[in-house]
């Protein structure tokens, strides 16, 4: 898809101050991480801690020509600079994805869930890149911001679409649903973590399933036997009265739970559990938070570094 300045206008119903009517390809909303500025739209959004208008004087010096404000800017300071102004930026940005998603008639797999989202998008992609173009949200942008940046990626090559959805409170499920339109829904959990916007882990629940109002849910597995070995795991199950078996590389309770969320979404999608099973095997770890490394003079790293959608660290 080609978008211009105007056309970005008109799907947000933006009142416009076009100089030079642009392509768009990427979009932006953090002044550090701006690296083809000619052809970058910059949102000007404003958050609990920071806002997106105090930046625009340093994303023009950069290079940024195209932007959308819900602040009044003075436009004689910019003068070679496209403006799109708008009530709410940060809405602005999520009709924007919106509207491009409905460009695409292909499966999209929404996933949400208290953990474990990001490791099983991770192993779809690994379980599935032989046989889809996959477009998937990066590391874990499942935030209000990071939704429509993701699916924002979605072009005419992709067959496949995996993204994760996160939520702190009421309401902004609804708002992520919009925008993923999810064909197939993964509910990976539901726990405690993330809970202090919500009355009870109920409501959670609820509202996490929102992301599925539209999208089939893939058949349960029931587990038979898990057997674990030192370094790799059989599961046995149940699937539509057939039985099947599994081995992945893993045996801790979080991998062996991942992988059987992965195994619902392949027979969902018929893959024949031969196929499955042979995938299975070669699943790689996903790096994350608390990562276990061997150091040196037989000592033990543990990695808590975290790289994630900024938004959902409650930068802005």
């Amino acid at each position: 898809m080609i978008y211009t300045i105007q056309n970005i206008a008109s799907l947000i119903k933006g009142e416009a101050v076009i100089i030079n009517d642009v392509q768009i390809e990427h979009l932006l909303f953090d002044s550090r991480k701006i690296y083809t500025p000619q052809s970058s739209l910059f949102f000007a959004i404003v958050g609990a801690r920071r806002n997106g208008h105090q930046f625009i004087d340093e994303v023009y010096k950069k290079g940024v020509r195209s932007f959308v404000v819900s602040h009044e800017v003075d436009v004689k300071k910019f003068p070679e600079a496209n403006f799109i102004k708008v009530d709410d930026s940060l809405q602005a940005l999520q009709t924007l994805g919106i509207e491009h998603r409905k460009n695409f008639n292909i499966p999209v797999i929404g996933i949400t869930g208290s953990n474990g989202k990001t490791i099983v998008k991770e192993w779809l992609y690994q379980l599935l890149h032989q046989d889809y173009n996959i477009v998937r949200s990066p590391k874990s942008f499942n935030s209000q911001i990071g939704v429509p940046l993701s699916v924002w990626q979605m072009n005419e090559q992709h067959t496949l679409g995996i993204f994760e959805a996160g939520i702190s409170k009421p309401g902004e499920m609804d708002k992520l649903e919009k925008i993923i339109q999810p064909t197939i829904g993964v509910l990976t959990n539901i726990g405690e973590a993330h809970s202090e916007g919500f009355n009870s882990l109920a409501q959670k629940e609820k509202e996490k399933r929102l992301l599925f109002r539209n999208a089939a849910i893939p058949d349960s597995v029931v587990i038979n036997s898990i057997n674990k070995e030192q370094t790799s795991t059989a599961i046995s199950a149940i699937y539509k009265s057939f039985g099947y078996t599994i081995i992945i590389p893993f045996n801790d309770d979080a991998s062996i739970q991942n992988a059987i969320t992965c195994w619902q979404v392949m027979l969902h999608l018929g893959y024949d559990n031969k196929v499955i099973a042979e995938r299975m095997k070669s699943l790689t770890p996903v790096n994350m938070r608390l990562e276990l490394k061997k150091g040196i003079n037989n000592c033990s790293i543990i990695n808590d570094s975290y790289s994630a959608d900024i938004s959902s660290l409650k930068l802005l």
